[in-house]
Formats: C-alpha cells, sequence, structure tokens
C-alpha cells in the first residue's frame, strides 16, 4: 500500500491527561527528542492556554533543534462569547511560537447545545472564524473535529458543515475524532466514506480506545485514505487511553507495508516504549504487542521445540523488526530442548545428552514445586544453572542476620534496623542499617558491607519489590515467594526467594541480586564455559 502518512503524537497532552502520569518540562523534552530520533513527523508539546509548564516547554523548546519532528500547541476554538483577537487561548496559541497550530471544536449537537451553551449557527462561525483568525497570523492549522463520529450518527448533515466550516477558515488538515471510543472498524469505514466525498481537505484519524478498537479504527482510517494519525506511545491517555502508536506504526509497516519512519527506525520501538514508560514512571505492560517483554517469550515444551526450528511457527514478525527479541521461559513446563537453548544464552554450550542437562530439568522441576517460579526471575535461574554445573561459586556468605522492627507508640513510625554478617573470602564484615521497612534495611546493610568489596553495586538500585502469599493450608505461616527487580544503568534483572519467612524469602531474592550483578561484572573469559 503505497501512500505518505504523517505520524502526529500526543503523548505529551492527551497522553498526560492519563490516571497517574504527569510530565515535568525537563520529561517532556527528552520524550520530544526520542520522538525525533525514531522520526515522528508532528509532537504536541501541550495546551500553552491551559497552565504555566506547557507555556514553559514551548519557550525552552525554541533553542532546541530537531531532526525531523515539528512542535505543535494544541488549544480549543474561541470562546462564543469573544472574539478571536480578545480570546486569551487563541491568544495563548500564537505566543507559543510553533508553525502549527491543532485546535478543536464541537462536531455533535449535544456539546454544541448542552457542552458549549449556544446555538449550531454561533458554533459553525465560531470554527470558521479561529481557523481563519490563526492562519491570518501565518500559522498552519490542523483542525480536530472533536467527538465527530457520535456527532455524525446523531445528525450527519450538522456534523459535516462544522468540517466545511473548518475547510471555509483554512484548515490544513481535519482531523476525525472519536472521542469517546465507542464507534466500531466498520462504522468508522461507513462514515469516512462519507465524508471523503465532501472535504477536500486532507482527513486524520484521532482514535480513544474505550472499547478496544483504537488501533483497528485506525487502521481502517489508513486504508481509507487518512492522511494524518494522531496517537500516543504505548496508547496512554484519559480513561482507557488513546490509540497506542506503537501498535499502529507496527501494523503499518510491517503488515500493510506503509513506510512511515524510514529507514529502519521502527528497530527502534521497543526502546521508545519503554523510555516513555520510564519517563512516565508507569510499569511497562509485558503484554503489549510487538514492544511487550512477553510479545515473544514462549514457555509450553511444543512451542519452545517448533520455534528453534522456525521461528515463524509461532511468531507473527521477527522480534529484532521492532527492537525485541525472542525469549524462553524456564518452568517445570520446559523440555530439553528448551532448556539447552535457554543455557546456550549464557554463554554456555551444552548438547542435550548431557547428564547435567537432567540434573538442571529435575533440580527446576524440584524448586517449582516448592513454588519457585523464574519466568520473572531469570537472574536466579542462571545463578542456579551456573551453581548446578559447576561454573559459578557465591561471592559471599551469610554468616548471621538480624532484622528488628520497634515501635513505641501508636502513632509513630516504625523503626527498622537489620544487622547482617558476612563473609568474603577470609574477611568477615558485618554492619547495620536502617530502612523503611525490613527489606530496604537489609537491602541497606547488605549494600554496606559489600561494596567496599565490590565498589560496581553502587550501581544497583531495587526497581521493584512484590510478595505473593503461596496457596496453603497454614494461614499466615504459609510460604510466600518474593520477586525482586533490580536495574543498573545497562540492564534491568528480576530474582526470586521462597520461604515461609517473609524476611527469609526476601534475603534469598536480594541476595540473588547482588550475585547476578557481580556475575555480571567479571570478565566474559571467566562466564564462557564451552562443551560440557
Amino acid at each position: 500500500m503505497e501512500t505518505f502518512l504523517e505520524i502526529y503524537d500526543t503523548t505529551l497532552r492527551d497522553g498526560a491527561q492519563a490516571e497517574d502520569v504527569s510530565f515535568s518540562v525537563d520529561d517532556k523534552i527528552r520524550i520530544v527528542q526520542k520522538l525525533d530520533e525514531i522520526g515522528v513527523h508532528f509532537i504536541e508539546g501541550g495546551w500553552p492556554g491551559a497552565n504555566p509548564r506547557d507555556i514553559e516547554f514551548f519557550q525552552a523548546m525554541r533553542a532546541i533543534p530537531l531532526q525531523h519532528a515539528k512542535i505543535v500547541a494544541f488549544g480549543s476554538t474561541r470562546k462564543a462569547n469573544q472574539s478571536a483577537d480578545a480570546d486569551a487561548n487563541l491568544q495563548a496559541l500564537l505566543i507559543a511560537g510553533t508553525k502549527i497550530l491543532t485546535i478543536f471544536g464541537k462536531s455533535w449537537t449535544l456539546h454544541v447545545t448542552d457542552a458549549l451553551g449556544t446555538s449550531l449557527d454561533a458554533n459553525l462561525e465560531l470554527i470558521r472564524d479561529s481557523v481563519a483568525y490563526l492562519r491570518a497570523h501565518e500559522k498552519r492549522v490542523f483542525y480536530d473535529a472533536e467527538h465527530f463520529f457520535d456527532g455524525f450518527k446523531a445528525d450527519p448533515n450538522y456534523a459535516l458543515d462544522t468540517v466545511q466550516a473548518a475547510t471555509e477558515g483554512g484548515a490544513e488538515r481535519i482531523i476525525l475524532c472519536d472521542t469517546n471510543g465507542g464507534t466500531m472498524p466498520w462504522e468508522i469505514q461507513s462514515i469516512w466514506e462519507q465524508v471523503r466525498k465532501v472535504c477536500p481537505v486532507p482527513l486524520g484519524i484521532h482514535a480513544h480506545n474505550d472499547a478496544e478498537m483504537a488501533v483497528a479504527n485506525t487502521l481502517v482510517a489508513v486504508q481509507q485514505g487518512a492522511r494524518q494519525v494522531q496517537g500516543t506511545i504505548n496508547g496512554i491517555g484519559e480513561r482507557c487511553g488513546n490509540v497506542n502508536l506503537c501498535s499502529v506504526l507496527a501494523n503499518l509497516e510491517l503488515k500493510m507495508k506503509v513506510s512511515v519512519l524510514g529507514g529502519d527506525r521502527l528497530r527502534q520501538l521497543r526502546n521508545v516504549s519503554t523510555f516513555v514508560s520510564e519517563i512516565a514512571n508507569l510499569l511497562p505492560n509485558k503484554r503489549q504487542p510487538y514492544v511487550g517483554e512477553a510479545a515473544f517469550a514462549h514457555k509450553g515444551g511444543v512451542h519452545i521445540h517448533a520455534v528453534q526450528k522456525n521461528a515463524q511457527t509461532y511468531e507473527h514478525v521477527t522480534p529484532e523488526s521492532v527492537g525485541n527479541r525472542q525469549r524462553v521461559l524456564i518452568s517445570d513446563h520446559t523440555g530439553r530442548s528448551g532448556m539447552v537453548q535457554k543455557i546456550e544464552s549464557f554463554g554456555i554450550s551444552m548438547s542435550k545428552d548431557h547428564p547435567r542437562l537432567q540434573e538442571v530439568l529435575t533440580q527446576l522441576k524440584d524448586l517449582e514445586r516448592d513454588g519457585y517460579q523464574y519466568e520473572g526471575a531469570e537472574g536466579s535461574f542462571e545463578l542456579m544453572v551456573r551453581e548446578a554445573i559447576g561454573t559459578h561459586q557465591p561471592s559471599f556468605e551469610l554468616l548471621e542476620l538480624l532484622v528488628t522492627v520497634q515501635k513505641r507508640h501508636a502513632n509513630e513510625v516504625p523503626m527498622t534496623q537489620a544487622t547482617i554478617t558476612v563473609k568474603v573470602g577470609d574477611v568477615v564484615e558485618q554492619t547495620a542499617a536502617e530502612g523503611d521497612g525490613p527489606v530496604n534495611a537489609l537491602d541497606n546493610a547488605l549494600r554496606n558491607a559489600l561494596e567496599k568489596f565490590y565498589p560496581e553495586l553502587r550501581e544497583v538500585e531495587l526497581i521493584d519489590y512484590k510478595v505473593r502469599v503461596l496457596a496453603g493450608n497454614h494461614g499466615t505461616g504459609s510460604k510466600v515467594r518474593v520477586l525482586i527487580e533490580s536495574g543498573d544503568h545497562k540492564s534491568t534483572w528480576g530474582t526470586v526467594g521462597v520461604s515461609e519467612n517473609i524476611i527469609e524469602a526476601s534475603w534469598q531474592a536480594l541476595a540473588d541480586s547482588i550475585e547476578y550483578k557481580l556475575l555480571k561484572s567479571e570478565s566474559k573469559d571467566t562466564l564462557n564455559t564451552a562443551d560440557l
């Protein structure tokens, strides 16, 4: 499908309206630079008439050069009771200093009468007048026809009149918005066919995901000739979110053969996805199509055996095409072939017939029977494998551990302290540290004890901590599984611990986290073991 398609990112404005998301000015600038790197055409920076932070952002962006993207300021049509030159929103758009402006207006009679509280004819005039006013100031104007599909279903003629008003005002693009996110793909197709017959201006699509149809609706719109696609990275946005640009970009380039980013920039897609999640302080959705950690993860023995022969058996695209990777999940479902593949990813060569392989498989099944789970704890699994086959010795030994929690009064915050005695080589080291809780105190004490021997541990950060009570008949004495995610400036890794005692389980996971970091800090020559 040959076409030129504009990608318009609204992560910094529409995405920032998502629950639990807030971007600082510096955050927004970093995201802009990352989006510019992958070739996004337009980046909506915010609403300068809505808050001082967005005004500061647009001022800062004037000094930051971009290679591909153009920054866009967003706002609304003028108020019904004000002239364009007296409208604070339109003046703020002009002050923002961008060459391109996007304004939205009402397409649905319900919104005109109930939300704006004005007449249908007055709404048409303020759309036409607002666009024309900005055009008169030599601005390129994109017009977002808010609630267009709901408006069309309620009153087709009036919805088309609003599009005509924006066209008469001089809008360069008319963006049809499924603002409530409830339109179905077949409705998009039918309505689009009618609009394009009467609208001489290139059309775009802005879809929300309230009915889980945003990606499908966007792709249908592209099939119908949409010239511009608006969306957010990872689909973040108000309520259920906007259309996910990660999925849209991958589907456009890999499925519909529409080149949008140029070159091999699609290979940066996963990196951009995780970057935005990190800046937004959101846990990445591991099951997100294309870019999620689990998107190309295989667990069943039959699946693993098949993808080893031909990845197409269970992968609809190559993971590398979107910057992802194939993963083999280790569990008691894993067969010999899957285990060999996983072990070889550690730099260890082992045949399927080697007796130690069966030992590792047996140990894995026994541990999972006891409650261990290695799907999210590959750091612990690699340590287990290396210790089982004799290629790794622990870097330290725990001699003693004491954790105390003291609360003197009901309204006081508990005081937690951990004391640890460890042995490194022939040296015994004892340290104590306080923390916000037992696990934090343990982590601090362990670092205090080991950092003088292993300075690289200063790079390690505990990112996430999860506890799950395993099914059992012992109530509060049941086993718990602790999963810890740690990271440094290069990568992240997971580790696991299981015990009836939550402190002991936490210690196991923390100790594995430290051991894994030290393992990866060693030279590759000492890590690789050939032909076991």
